[in-house]
Formats: C-alpha cells, structure tokens, sequence
C-alpha cells in the first residue's frame, strides 16, 4: 500500500482553517444566573468564507517537534426560517432554538400575548416535551426605538409571558427556566431599518436535544 504524506505547511493550512471554523461555527454553552452572557444562544454572527490561505507562507509551518491539535466534530447550526420571518429555527447537535417576533406574539408595546401566540407556543412546549428538556431559556430581545430601560424591562416581561404559557405546556415538573430581558442587546438585524428592528423585536427559546 502507497501512503501519501501531505507537506507541513499544507497540514498546518488545515488545521488553521478547522480552528476557524470552531471559533465561528463553535457549540454555544450554558451560562450562570446572574452572569451576561457575551453572546446569547442563537444570536451568534453567521459564519462567513474564511480567509484565502497561502500554504506555503513560512508562518504556516509546523516548528520542528510541533504537532497537529487533535480533529474536532465541529457543532454546525441548522437556520430555518418561515417566508415572513415570523419564527426562526437553529438547531445543532446540541440544542434547538426558536425566535418568534414579537408581532407575532404581542400587540405593540406590549407584554399580553395575543390569541394566536398560545399555540405557537404549545408547539414548542411539546417538543420540549419529546426532547425532555430540563432547562429551557427564554430570552426577551427588543430593537433600540425608546429608552434602554425601558426596553429591558418590556423585553423582561415578554419572556415572562411566554415561559407563564410554557410552564401549562411543559409536563416535566423538574424542567428549569432560565428568564431574562436583553434590551436592544444581540441585534440580529440592522436597526436602521424597519425590516432589521422587526426582526430584532423577538423571545428566544432555548432547549438541549434529548434522546426524546
């Protein structure tokens, strides 16, 4: 049998590359109460082409007694999203994560859902359900019209109005929810414009995948 050995330079380019791609495309872990996350679940930048490497730049080589970094499974997210952009779906090997709009959910300025936001929700308390989550987080997010506080604490509230609807769902009676209200923190959109301020008008809901 013939083995083929790939030059340093070129296997030093790969793992460059792959550590990349962790850094972008990286399972998102959870956080303690009381600590603000740097990113919230799901509301990570997209990861984007990396950057053309030359493979045979002297500072891709490999220093004499140098080894390759172990290979990973890089956790890679799964987006799907309806035509309107109403609800958003992540999904990883690790978790699923659902973003309603608000408008979708509430009336403006408002923390009372609407008739037609309960089953929205039901269904992602049912999956919940199958998934057999023990912790599930609900993340409120507002765009930057209005003051700050103001927006943290309606942001609060929305959460709370989902994860109230969640708990007649959700029939675990161990499952733990983690609630808070970011404000106009994490956009996901440009809030320049009012298609990016919708978009960033959301409740995030985090679950981990089971073996449900």
């Amino acid at each position: 049998m013939t083995t083929t050995r790939r030059p340093a330079a070129a296997l030093a380019a790969s793992a460059l590359v792959l550590a990349g791609a962790a850094h972008l495309l990286g399972a998102t872990s959870a956080h303690a109460d009381g600590v603000k996350p740097s990113a919230p679940p799901g509301t990570e930048p997209s990861a984007s082409a990396p950057v053309p490497i030359d493979s045979n730049s002297p500072g891709l080589k490999i220093p004499q007694g140098g080894t390759l970094a172990p290979p990973k499974v890089l956790d890679i997210a799964e987006v799907v999203e309806d035509l309107g952009g109403e609800q958003r779906r992540q999904e990883t090997n690790q978790s699923v994560m659902m973003a309603l709009q608000a408008e979708v959910l509430f009336t403006e300025n408002s923390s009372v859902l609407s008739s037609q936001a309960a089953a929205r929700i039901q269904a992602i308390g049912q999956e919940i359900n199958q998934q057999k989550a023990t912790r599930v987080r609900v993340f409120g997010f507002t765009d930057d019209q209005g003051s700050y506080e103001h927006g943290q604490e309606l942001s609060k509230q929305r959460a709370d109005s989902v994860q109230a609807e969640l708990a007649r769902t959700v029939t675990n009676p161990n499952v733990t929810f983690d609630v808070r209200g970011y404000s106009e923190d994490y956009p996901i959109a440009d809030n320049s414009t009012e298609e990016g301020r919708k978009k960033n008008r959301r409740v995030e809901i985090t679950f981990p995948r089971g073996a449900g």
